[in-house]
Protein backbone atom coordinates (compact mmCIF):
# COMPACT_ATOMS: atom_id res chain seq x y z
CA UNK A 1 0.00 0.00 0.00
CA UNK A 2 1.31 3.29 -1.33
CA UNK A 3 1.23 6.51 1.32
CA UNK A 4 -0.22 9.41 -0.62
CA UNK A 5 2.30 12.40 -0.63
CA UNK A 6 0.30 15.99 -0.33
CA UNK A 7 2.47 18.83 -2.43
CA UNK A 8 1.75 21.53 0.08
CA UNK A 9 2.65 24.18 -2.01
CA UNK A 10 0.32 23.18 -5.20
CA UNK A 11 -2.35 22.81 -2.66
CA UNK A 12 -2.04 25.99 -0.68
CA UNK A 13 -1.83 28.03 -4.27
CA UNK A 14 2.00 28.43 -4.36
CA UNK A 15 2.60 28.19 -8.22
CA UNK A 16 4.86 31.12 -10.04
CA UNK A 17 8.64 30.31 -9.94
CA UNK A 18 8.66 34.07 -11.58
CA UNK A 19 7.15 36.30 -9.59
CA UNK A 20 8.77 34.50 -6.63
CA UNK A 21 12.12 34.98 -8.37
CA UNK A 22 11.12 38.67 -9.47
CA UNK A 23 10.75 39.53 -6.16
CA UNK A 24 13.78 38.12 -4.49
CA UNK A 25 15.73 39.72 -7.42
CA UNK A 26 14.05 43.29 -6.19
CA UNK A 27 15.10 43.04 -2.73
CA UNK A 28 18.73 42.70 -3.52
CA UNK A 29 19.58 46.07 -4.52
CA UNK A 30 17.56 47.17 -1.25
CA UNK A 31 19.49 44.93 0.89
CA UNK A 32 22.37 46.43 -0.77
CA UNK A 33 21.41 50.47 -0.37
CA UNK A 34 20.13 49.79 3.27
CA UNK A 35 23.38 47.91 4.45
CA UNK A 36 25.54 50.82 2.42
CA UNK A 37 23.62 53.53 4.89
CA UNK A 38 24.40 51.11 8.26
CA UNK A 39 27.84 51.98 7.20
CA UNK A 40 27.64 55.06 6.36
CA UNK A 41 25.00 56.24 9.11
CA UNK A 42 23.94 53.44 11.20
CA UNK A 43 21.01 53.90 12.71
CA UNK A 44 18.58 51.78 14.40
CA UNK A 45 16.29 51.67 11.09
CA UNK A 46 18.56 51.13 8.55
CA UNK A 47 19.57 47.97 10.69
CA UNK A 48 16.35 46.42 10.88
CA UNK A 49 15.50 47.09 6.85
CA UNK A 50 18.63 45.38 6.13
CA UNK A 51 17.93 42.38 7.98
CA UNK A 52 14.01 42.91 6.38
CA UNK A 53 15.22 42.68 2.95
CA UNK A 54 17.72 39.65 4.01
CA UNK A 55 14.61 37.93 5.15
CA UNK A 56 12.82 38.85 2.57
CA UNK A 57 15.20 37.44 -0.25
CA UNK A 58 15.32 34.24 2.14
CA UNK A 59 11.33 33.88 1.68
CA UNK A 60 11.44 33.90 -1.55
CA UNK A 61 13.58 32.08 -2.11
CA UNK A 62 12.34 29.62 -0.71
CA UNK A 63 8.97 30.06 -2.33
CA UNK A 64 10.25 29.47 -5.56
CA UNK A 65 12.09 26.25 -4.39
CA UNK A 66 8.20 25.40 -3.40
CA UNK A 67 7.15 26.42 -6.63
CA UNK A 68 9.58 25.26 -8.94
CA UNK A 69 10.66 21.33 -6.78
CA UNK A 70 8.04 18.75 -6.69
CA UNK A 71 9.59 17.12 -3.55
CA UNK A 72 10.12 20.86 -1.82
CA UNK A 73 6.46 21.15 -2.21
CA UNK A 74 5.52 17.73 -0.47
CA UNK A 75 7.94 19.34 2.66
CA UNK A 76 6.29 20.77 5.39
CA UNK A 77 8.89 21.72 7.35
CA UNK A 78 10.35 23.67 4.23
CA UNK A 79 6.59 25.43 3.95
CA UNK A 80 6.47 26.25 7.54
CA UNK A 81 9.93 27.81 7.67
CA UNK A 82 8.47 30.12 4.47
CA UNK A 83 5.41 31.35 6.56
CA UNK A 84 7.53 31.84 9.77
CA UNK A 85 10.06 34.02 7.31
CA UNK A 86 7.22 36.22 5.86
CA UNK A 87 5.82 36.84 9.28
CA UNK A 88 8.50 37.33 11.44
CA UNK A 89 9.90 39.98 8.75
CA UNK A 90 6.96 42.39 9.19
CA UNK A 91 8.06 43.54 13.09
CA UNK A 92 11.35 45.18 11.12
CA UNK A 93 8.57 46.92 8.58
CA UNK A 94 6.36 48.18 10.96
CA UNK A 95 8.32 48.93 13.86
CA UNK A 96 10.87 51.70 11.76
CA UNK A 97 7.60 53.09 10.28
CA UNK A 98 6.52 53.78 14.15
CA UNK A 99 10.10 54.65 15.15
CA UNK A 100 10.36 57.10 12.31
CA UNK A 101 7.32 59.05 13.15
CA UNK A 102 7.69 59.45 16.55
CA UNK A 103 11.65 60.80 15.86
CA UNK A 104 9.85 63.21 13.44
CA UNK A 105 7.58 63.96 16.14
CA UNK A 106 10.30 64.62 18.50
CA UNK A 107 12.30 66.69 15.77
CA UNK A 108 8.92 69.21 14.62
CA UNK A 109 7.51 71.75 16.72
CA UNK A 110 4.65 69.88 17.58
CA UNK A 111 3.82 70.05 21.13
CA UNK A 112 4.58 66.93 23.62
CA UNK A 113 1.53 65.09 23.35
CA UNK A 114 -0.93 65.12 26.34
CA UNK A 115 -3.78 63.23 25.06
CA UNK A 116 -5.01 59.40 25.88
CA UNK A 117 -3.04 58.71 22.33
CA UNK A 118 0.18 59.33 24.11
CA UNK A 119 0.48 55.62 25.58
CA UNK A 120 0.22 54.59 21.75
CA UNK A 121 3.76 56.82 21.53
CA UNK A 122 5.68 54.51 23.93
CA UNK A 123 7.83 52.58 21.90
CA UNK A 124 8.74 49.90 24.95
CA UNK A 125 4.95 48.72 24.67
CA UNK A 126 4.67 48.77 20.75
CA UNK A 127 7.96 46.26 20.53
CA UNK A 128 6.61 44.36 23.55
CA UNK A 129 3.40 44.06 21.86
CA UNK A 130 4.64 43.18 18.48
CA UNK A 131 7.13 40.47 20.36
CA UNK A 132 4.04 38.48 21.88
CA UNK A 133 2.42 38.98 18.22
CA UNK A 134 5.53 37.89 16.50
CA UNK A 135 5.46 34.68 19.21
CA UNK A 136 2.27 34.03 18.79
CA UNK A 137 2.59 33.88 14.98
CA UNK A 138 5.57 31.59 15.27
CA UNK A 139 3.47 29.16 17.29
CA UNK A 140 0.35 29.75 15.08
CA UNK A 141 2.63 28.54 11.85
CA UNK A 142 4.60 25.57 13.59
CA UNK A 143 1.60 23.94 14.73
CA UNK A 144 0.42 23.28 11.11
CA UNK A 145 2.39 19.97 11.37
CA UNK A 146 0.04 18.74 14.00
CA UNK A 147 -2.70 16.30 12.99
CA UNK A 148 -5.19 18.71 13.36
CA UNK A 149 -4.62 21.55 11.06
CA UNK A 150 -6.77 24.11 12.98
CA UNK A 151 -4.70 23.71 16.29
CA UNK A 152 -2.81 26.55 15.24
CA UNK A 153 -5.99 29.41 13.80
CA UNK A 154 -6.19 30.56 17.18
CA UNK A 155 -2.58 31.77 17.94
CA UNK A 156 -2.44 33.01 14.00
CA UNK A 157 -6.03 34.52 14.16
CA UNK A 158 -4.34 36.50 17.70
CA UNK A 159 -0.91 37.41 16.07
CA UNK A 160 -2.77 38.73 12.37
CA UNK A 161 -5.07 40.99 14.20
CA UNK A 162 -2.71 42.42 16.75
CA UNK A 163 -0.39 42.95 13.66
CA UNK A 164 -3.79 44.98 12.36
CA UNK A 165 -4.11 47.01 15.26
CA UNK A 166 -0.61 48.12 15.96
CA UNK A 167 -0.86 49.45 12.13
CA UNK A 168 -3.77 51.20 12.63
CA UNK A 169 -2.30 52.82 15.51
CA UNK A 170 0.77 53.66 13.78
CA UNK A 171 -1.21 55.24 10.71
CA UNK A 172 -3.34 57.16 13.17
CA UNK A 173 0.15 58.99 14.62
CA UNK A 174 1.09 59.80 11.03
CA UNK A 175 -1.62 61.35 10.63
CA UNK A 176 -1.96 63.35 13.58
CA UNK A 177 1.72 64.20 12.66
CA UNK A 178 0.87 65.61 9.54
CA UNK A 179 -1.75 67.98 10.87
CA UNK A 180 0.91 69.37 13.04
CA UNK A 181 3.30 69.77 10.70
CA UNK A 182 1.03 71.52 8.62
CA UNK A 183 0.08 73.87 11.18
CA UNK A 184 3.42 74.25 13.06
CA UNK A 185 5.98 73.12 10.07
CA UNK A 186 8.83 70.99 10.82
CA UNK A 187 12.63 72.05 11.64
CA UNK A 188 15.36 69.55 11.18
CA UNK A 189 19.61 70.72 10.66
CA UNK A 190 21.06 69.29 7.52
CA UNK A 191 20.81 70.03 4.37
CA UNK A 192 17.32 69.99 2.19
CA UNK A 193 15.66 66.79 1.20
CA UNK A 194 12.96 64.83 0.01
CA UNK A 195 12.96 62.91 2.91
CA UNK A 196 13.37 65.99 5.47
CA UNK A 197 10.92 68.50 3.34
CA UNK A 198 7.94 66.05 2.65
CA UNK A 199 8.82 62.91 5.19
CA UNK A 200 5.48 63.24 6.59
CA UNK A 201 3.57 62.48 3.23
CA UNK A 202 6.03 59.77 2.78
CA UNK A 203 5.59 58.12 6.14
CA UNK A 204 1.55 58.14 5.38
CA UNK A 205 2.36 56.31 2.21
CA UNK A 206 3.91 53.71 4.22
CA UNK A 207 1.27 53.19 6.76
CA UNK A 208 -0.96 53.31 3.71
CA UNK A 209 1.11 50.25 1.94
CA UNK A 210 1.09 48.14 5.23
CA UNK A 211 -2.59 48.83 6.30
CA UNK A 212 -3.28 47.44 2.83
CA UNK A 213 -1.22 44.11 4.03
CA UNK A 214 -2.27 43.32 7.06
CA UNK A 215 -6.09 44.19 6.07
CA UNK A 216 -5.74 41.42 3.04
CA UNK A 217 -3.54 39.21 5.74
CA UNK A 218 -7.20 39.91 8.06
CA UNK A 219 -9.72 39.45 5.59
CA UNK A 220 -8.43 36.02 3.94
CA UNK A 221 -7.83 34.66 7.89
CA UNK A 222 -10.73 31.80 7.27
CA UNK A 223 -8.91 30.65 4.05
CA UNK A 224 -5.41 29.78 3.76
CA UNK A 225 -5.61 28.67 -0.30
CA UNK A 226 -7.32 32.56 -0.68
CA UNK A 227 -4.38 33.81 1.48
CA UNK A 228 -2.09 32.30 -0.84
CA UNK A 229 -3.51 32.77 -4.06
CA UNK A 230 -1.04 34.38 -5.85
CA UNK A 231 -3.67 36.62 -7.84
CA UNK A 232 -4.24 38.13 -4.34
CA UNK A 233 -1.10 37.41 -2.48
CA UNK A 234 1.31 39.36 -4.59
CA UNK A 235 -0.37 42.68 -5.52
CA UNK A 236 -1.95 42.81 -2.34
CA UNK A 237 0.32 41.60 0.11
CA UNK A 238 3.79 40.84 -1.31
CA UNK A 239 3.77 44.50 -3.27
CA UNK A 240 2.63 46.38 -0.49
CA UNK A 241 5.83 45.37 1.39
CA UNK A 242 8.32 46.24 -0.95
CA UNK A 243 7.40 49.64 -2.35
CA UNK A 244 7.21 50.24 1.40
CA UNK A 245 10.46 49.24 1.69
CA UNK A 246 11.67 51.65 -1.39
CA UNK A 247 9.90 54.44 0.08
CA UNK A 248 11.90 53.83 3.28
CA UNK A 249 14.92 54.70 0.93
CA UNK A 250 13.92 58.52 0.50
CA UNK A 251 16.84 60.92 0.95
CA UNK A 252 16.62 62.26 4.48
CA UNK A 253 13.93 59.85 6.09
CA UNK A 254 15.34 58.97 8.12
CA UNK A 255 17.46 61.46 10.66
CA UNK A 256 20.92 61.05 11.27
CA UNK A 257 21.46 60.40 14.94
CA UNK A 258 22.59 63.46 16.09
CA UNK A 259 19.88 65.54 14.90
CA UNK A 260 17.67 63.78 17.49
CA UNK A 261 21.05 64.28 19.71
CA UNK A 262 21.05 67.68 19.64
CA UNK A 263 17.08 67.91 19.50
CA UNK A 264 16.91 65.72 23.22
CA UNK A 265 19.24 68.55 24.63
Amino acid sequence: MTTQTINYAQYLGINSVAAAVIFAIGYIPLFAWFILQTIRRPTYVFGVLSLFCLIRITAFIIRSILAGSESAGETLDLYIADQVLFGVGFFGLLYSAFTLVLDRWQLSNAPSDQSAMRITQDRRLFRVVMLVAVILGIIGATKADDTDPENGKTYKIASTVIFLVLTILMAIQALRLTLFERKLGYKASGERSLGGEHGVYILCGIALFLLVREVFATATLGSASKQNNEHLWYPLYALPEILAVMLYATPGLVPPRSELTNQAI
